[in-house]
């Protein structure tokens, strides 16, 4: 649990979101949900394919208000998105007719206008060489693997200094292999630049490695925050020692235990009456008629029983 003494970074206070579906139906995708993030805190909230993580992270980016609860940055309520706030999104939000440099240049531009041309370019350089893509800066997207396009979304929101990062989803469309990479880049950059992060993920595991704590998030709809479950696993972190640790085995049942557990308590019986259609499956064992006709399916009204006495 994150020390209450800190000053709170973001906050969520039983914040709940609607939407009205179809037929003017309202759907309530997160309920009264509560959060409190510290500096330089990293926490990683774990859940369900569609419960309701990238609303709730568009919540803390600002990017929709609660309709009802408080959602406060820095102690004071959120007015809405803001530079302060860095997202990386489930796909790379690249803009495909600009090079690597230039979709991070478009950015650090709109955010810092009053830095000489020397600084910004400077410190754009700086961040496309702390994700190792320097030999590819003049590239376009169409040019770059999968977890390249991903490395410049990180780069591009870590150019903006954001006093938060906010990770939705970022690894989930990546191979094994390249998602491990990147989740130890995401991992070594946060540390060095002591980030407050927020990460939304699907994966327990990569949760555990890399965060300070790991808060499940209920199936929806009504979708809300579980406990805190603090990770108390020293840094660095290697991925094949967590596999061998103890404290690595029983994070991972307590979060996996507490989604399974809220699953199956919102799982009710319904009753409900099936009419079977009037036919009988068709015997196969009858011959057809000796013109070939087919076989006319039998009624259940139709059927008759007799009762037949045989002396043996």
């Amino acid at each position: 649990m994150a020390d209450t003494a800190q000053p709170t970074a973001v906050a969520l206070g039983d914040a709940t979101v609607a939407f009205r579906v179809a037929g003017d139906r309202l759907y309530t995708a997160v309920e009264k949900a509560n959060l409190s993030v510290a500096h330089g805190e990293f926490v990683a909230i774990v859940g369900y394919s569609g419960a309701g993580k990238t609303t709730l992270m568009s919540l803390l980016a600002g990017l929709i208000a609660p309709d009802s609860g408080s959602m406060k940055l820095n102690g004071k309520e959120m007015a809405g998105p803001g530079p302060d706030r860095g997202i990386v999104f489930q796909n790379y939000s690249l803009l495909p007719w600009l090079s690597v440099y230039e979709n991070i240049a478009l950015a650090v531009d709109q955010v810092f206008p009053e830095w000489t041309p020397e600084h910004r370019r400077a410190h754009i350089n700086k961040h496309i060489a702390m994700v190792n893509l320097t030999p590819a800066c003049n590239k376009v997207p169409s040019e770059l693997s999968g977890g390249m396009r991903q490395r410049v979304s990180v780069a591009r929101a870590l150019a903006l200094n954001p006093a938060i990062l906010l990770l939705d989803e970022p690894l989930s469309a990546l191979d094994a292999l390249t998602r491990a990479n990147l989740q130890d880049e995401i991992n070594r950059i946060c540390q060095e630049e002591k980030k407050t992060v927020v990460l939304i993920t699907n994966d327990p595991d990569e949760a555990i490695l890399l965060a300070d704590r790991v808060i499940p998030l209920t199936a929806g709809p009504c979708a809300t925050l579980g406990p805190s479950i603090p990770v108390t696993i020293p840094r660095p972190r290697s991925r094949t020692l967590l596999n061998q640790s103890y404290d690595f085995k029983q994070t991972r049942n307590e979060v996996i235990d507490y989604l399974l557990m809220a699953t199956d308590k919102r799982k009710i019986a319904i009753s409900k009456k099936l009419v079977l259609p009037d036919l009988l499956p068709e015997d196969l064992s009858e011959p057809k008629s000796i013109f070939g006709a087919r076989r006319r399916p039998r009624r259940r009204s139709e059927q008759k029983r007799e009762s037949v006495e045989v002396t043996v």
